[in-house]
């Protein structure tokens, strides 16, 4: 049973998996408006953006994210007024990547360009051409087109005069600008190409197997062989019962164990199997009050929200303050209770009832009694499980957390004896929550760090994580070793001096070894045990490892051909330069010194450019996979093409290693800030290419 539904939850991760890659979060209508006995109209592209996306406005600058722009491929008896406007609630957002001010919409938009009509009659063929993000990834560049020809309702008669004036001034502009973009491209190349590719090596490419899909191997690699679902669930599960074993020792809860197993012997001293019977059902009743809270979670938020929240600036600001609030109520601070009316109030229903229900009833008195203790460690499993991005998370967390729960319950009802050899109450409790109380203060810089990213405060960068992170588990060492105390510590007079047994000492000096690991982090030390939380190296203002990594090629053709002739697996990066989280995966992961290593030395790095505005030599006309016919104008939309038609996605940063001939490696990898993740990556395409 439990392997079919493993099997299941399997199918349905890699199935949301599948959809959620071919991204359509934008859809434009495009119309034109004209006036009877009026010589001017207007070409009006509206958006509707899905909750999360925004799409970015007009004129930015060729430096940021790809701006809203619209182009002219048929201009006959009509020419532009002005320029392309954006109509609607236009947002101002400074973004540290670009450095400057964004400008963007959310939730809808139009964007309005008037044209005027010189001839009776008009054709025109324009393309609105735009880009859509959301907090983890961009869509590549996007066009909405508009193909109208008809009677003019009227013509402008000065126009008409000045037309071919300007058109021969607009054709002698446009090859000044085409010689110069020419002119770039080819320094470009030269500075980014390695060495010259022979031109015999390019006619050799098999060019149907370079560009044949290999959608169907990717999801079977990510689904099964990847196993990246199965191992989450896992480790999710394994992260609940560890919570729940540390929730077991606190003293809201070990105390009550042995007195709650006593009053159900003791209840049926005649039937013995009775006692032991009402003990297993309170066990369970503890693993179904915990997994309906899991259950609640998953359906209030649902799959996408889940998935959205690990990036949601507020939610990560309420988290901090969240866990904030849980570490000083550990330190002692104050405690945290329910209402004692809640807890007094299902004692009594209890009390009153009779069989399966006040069993039901004495557990969830338990859970309400506990919650001073459980409450922060729940609180803080609920968080990551919630953000971990799997729909089960939350119930499969609060599975495993209410079965270490439960477990003694049950096992000291069946073994009495066992009562006797448990370990007594005492101080190693308030230790033990001290020492949560640190683990929380570190993971809540985590959750500051992400909004502050995502506001772009600069308060929280690298070197200021990694300073708090180092004072935090340093401070946890000192209080380990009995250096320094909390006034919960001190119970009688003389337990300032009293020595901290010798597993705590051990635990302490580890927490100083990490603290004092962490320290050549504010130089530019990689730091791998922490890279998974601490914000990316760009932020670091002092670094000096100035190591980068950068792609041999830029063109899918030439990068493989020059993989064919040195016999090495290609890695290949759908990129862009407006892409944010390209920029964030560069700087902290491909700059770790492994992944470095193998970049450069065990694969042909190629970086495709979904948004690269150069004109292919002549369009292409490719038909999408639902059956609609596009025209492929720049190199972007070339590289963009490759990904969706090959490789089935359509979001940044996507990588994939294939071998020489186009065939896929490994499954894909998106933005993910994990060294040891992506090196298992590297290594999973290296060792399917050398077998």
């Amino acid at each position: 049973m439990m392997k079919k539904i493993a099997m299941l939850l399997t199918m349905v991760t890699v199935a949301m998996l599948a959809a959620a890659q071919m991204a359509n979060p934008v859809t434009f209508t495009s119309q034109l408006k004209t006036t009877n006995g009026s010589s001017e109209g207007e070409i009006v592209f509206t958006g509707k953006i899905d909750k999360g996306w925004h799409v970015y406005s007009t004129n930015l600058g060729d430096l940021g994210p790809t701006e809203a722009s619209i182009t002219f491929h048929k201009r006959d008896g009509v020419e532009p007024v002005g320029k392309l406007k954006a109509v609607g609630k236009e947002i101002s957002q400074f973004d540290e990547m670009f450095g400057a001010k964004l400008r963007y919409f959310e939730n809808n938009v139009q964007f309005v360009q008037k044209v005027k009509f010189t001839k009776p009659n008009y054709d025109i063929d324009a393309d609105l051409e735009y880009g859509a993000c959301n907090d983890q990834s961009c869509l590549p560049p996007s066009s909405v087109s508009l193909k109208k020809a008809g009677k003019s309702p009227a013509v402008d008669g000065e126009a008409d005069k000045n037309k071919e004036e300007q058109e021969k001034a607009e054709a002698l502009a446009k090859a000044k600008a085409d010689s110069l973009a020419a002119l770039a491209a080819v320094a470009a190349d030269s500075a980014a190409m390695g060495a010259p590719i022979d031109s015999a090596a390019l006619a050799a490419l098999d060019h149907d197997a370079l560009w044949k899909p290999v959608v169907g191997d990717i999801q079977a690699i990510d689904g099964t062989a990847g196993g990246s679902s199965s191992r989450s669930l896992w480790w999710i599960f394994m992260m609940g019962l560890l919570g729940g074993l540390v929730a077991l020792f606190t003293p809201c809860v070990w105390p009550i164990i042995p007195m709650t197993v006593s009053f159900f012997l003791k209840r049926a001293k005649d039937n013995k199997k009775k006692g032991i019977k009402d003990a297993v059902t309170y066990g369970i009743s503890i693993v179904v009050i915990y997994l309906l809270l899991g259950l609640i979670v998953t359906a209030i938020f649902g799959p996408s929200a889940l998935n959205a929240l690990s990036t949601n600036a507020v939610f990560n600001i309420f988290l901090f303050l969240l866990l904030v609030v849980f570490a000083l109520s550990f330190f002692g601070m104050f405690e945290i209770k329910l209402p004692s009316k809640w807890s007094n109030a299902v004692d009594n229903k209890a009390s009153t009832t009779s069989g399966l229900l006040s069993i039901f009833l004495m557990a969830f008195t338990l859970v309400l009694v506990s919650f001073s203790c459980t409450g922060p460690i729940i609180g803080f499993l609920l968080v990551d499980f919630a953000t971990s991005g799997n729909f089960w998370g939350p119930a499969i967390g609060m599975l495993g957390f209410a079965l270490a729960l439960a477990l003694p319950f049950t096992l000291f009802a069946l073994f009495p004896s066992w009562l006797k050899s448990a370990p007594k109450s005492g101080g190693w409790m308030n230790i033990l929550k001290v020492t949560l109380g640190f683990i929380e203060l570190a993971f809540a810089c985590k959750f500051f760090s992400v909004a502050d990213l995502a506001y772009g405060w600069h308060l929280m960068d690298r070197e200021v994580f990694l300073c708090l992170w180092i004072a935090i588990f340093g401070l946890l060492g000192l209080y380990l070793i009995g250096k320094l105390k909390f006034q919960s510590d001190i119970v009688m007079p003389g337990d300032e001096t009293k020595p901290m047994p010798v597993i705590c000492i051990m635990g302490g000096l580890i927490s100083i070894a990490f603290a004092i690991y962490m320290i050549p982090g504010l130089w530019g030390a990689p730091c791998k045990a922490v890279s998974a939380f601490s914000p990316p190296m760009n932020t670091q203002d002092f670094n000096l490892n100035t190591k980068e990594v950068r792609a041999a090629y830029t063109d899918y053709e030439q990068g493989m051909a020059a993989a064919a002739a040195a016999g090495k697996p290609v890695f290949l990066d759908f990129t862009g330069f407006g892409c944010v989280n390209c920029r964030k995966m560069e700087a902290a992961v491909w700059t770790d010194p492994s992944v470095a290593d193998k970049l450069n030395k065990d694969y042909v790095l190629i970086s495709l450019f979904v948004d690269d505005k150069r004109p292919l030599p002549e369009p292409i006309e490719v038909t999408e996979a639902t059956g609609e016919k596009r025209t492929l104008r720049t190199i972007g939309d070339k590289w963009s093409y490759l990904q969706r038609y090959k490789f089935g996605s359509n979001t940044q940063p996507f990588y994939v290693c294939v071998d020489p001939q186009g065939n896929a490696l490994s499954g894909s990898f998106s933005y993910k800030e994990d060294v040891p993740a992506f090196l298992e990556f590297l290594d999973g395409g290296l060792t399917k290419f050398k077998e």
